[in-house]
């Protein structure tokens, strides 16, 4: 199976305040398989942020199954503080962020070939055009 790209982003506007998370999921060539862009309600950058992945962990498993386990995952994401406590470098010291944090170390189980990494912003763009569109319709 070929490799796939994920890139997800989550902003509030205001912190907190009007929160929205954006995940692209893309084969390796650039075809789109999915976009999500959605509002998520009163919430900070970070919560958001780990929504994101959090959203986009459960559309891979809508698109793929069982075949998750054979995917070859190259996630990418501007949030080099969500990177960081993932890979188990930072400690989750948030409360609120604890229970997403243990959610989606719960379901990477599902992803043995799954790598996060941080990108720059401007690598990010479409997963961030994707959160401000869902807070621009509100």
């Amino acid at each position: 199976m070929s490799k796939i790209i994920v890139h997800s982003d989550g902003g509030a506007r205001g912190n907190p305040g009007p929160a929205a998370i954006g995940v692209v999921i893309a084969k390796e060539g650039g075809e789109v398989l999915e976009e999500l862009s959605e509002t998520i309600g009163e919430s900070t950058n970070n919560i958001a942020e780990y929504t994101a992945v959090l959203r986009g962990l459960h559309a891979l498993i809508a698109l793929f199954g069982e075949k998750t386990t054979e995917l070859d995952i190259d996630w990418r994401l501007d949030s080099e503080l969500v990177v960081k406590q993932l890979a188990g470098e930072y400690k989750v010291k948030n409360p609120g962020l604890r229970s997403l944090f243990e959610e989606i170390r719960d379901l990477r189980a599902r992803f043995p070939k799954l790598s996060l990494r941080h990108v720059r912003r401007e690598e990010n763009k479409e997963a961030d055009r994707l959160v401000n569109e869902a807070l621009d319709r509100g």
